[in-house]
């Protein structure tokens, strides 16, 4: 089993676009259903579809399964069960020193959103962070993604 160690920030200004490496469009549901033991998400990320996964913990430290799927299969899948309305969002990546941000846009009900993840290799690691870098939100869970799909940004 795969551990999954992240921080994500809220993003303050617009430098960051400058150093974009790659994009890609990302479309994502979630599975319906009450008191959920974990986090199930389908993903169609560009071109490749994924399953996956993730532990419903709080915090940078989370348990994380993923698995390729077929495109078709994940269409179906988010057509039927999973909650609505999707994530939708491109996510841009940034190299900033040694690490790799991913910075997500939203668009959809969750349109002026803009966060960045950062992986990390230990939950102590510390990190220089870039001047567009803002509020440290790992913990609120208001910001998963899972949250943002029946609390979205604009209800905010």
């Amino acid at each position: 089993m795969a551990k999954e160690i992240e921080r994500k920030f809220l993003v303050v200004s617009d430098n960051w676009k400058e150093d974009v490496s790659n994009s890609i469009i990302f479309k994502q549901g979630y599975f319906k259903g009450d008191n959920l033991s974990a986090s199930i998400r389908v993903r169609i990320e560009g071109d490749v579809a994924k399953l996956n996964i993730k532990g419903a913990t709080i915090g940078i430290v989370r348990d994380e399964f993923e698995y390729d799927i077929p495109i078709e299969e994940a269409n179906q899948l988010l057509s039927l069960y999973c909650k609505k309305p999707y994530i939708e969002k491109t996510r841009y990546y940034v190299n900033y020193q040694s690490h790799l941000f991913e910075i997500d846009e939203f668009i959809g009900d969750n349109k002026g959103l803009v966060v960045a993840e950062v992986e990390l290799s230990s939950e102590n690691e510390s990190i220089d962070l870039p001047d567009w870098v803002g509020e440290d939100v790992s913990e609120q869970t208001k910001y998963y993604n899972n949250n943002l799909v029946e609390n979205p940004f604009k209800q905010w």
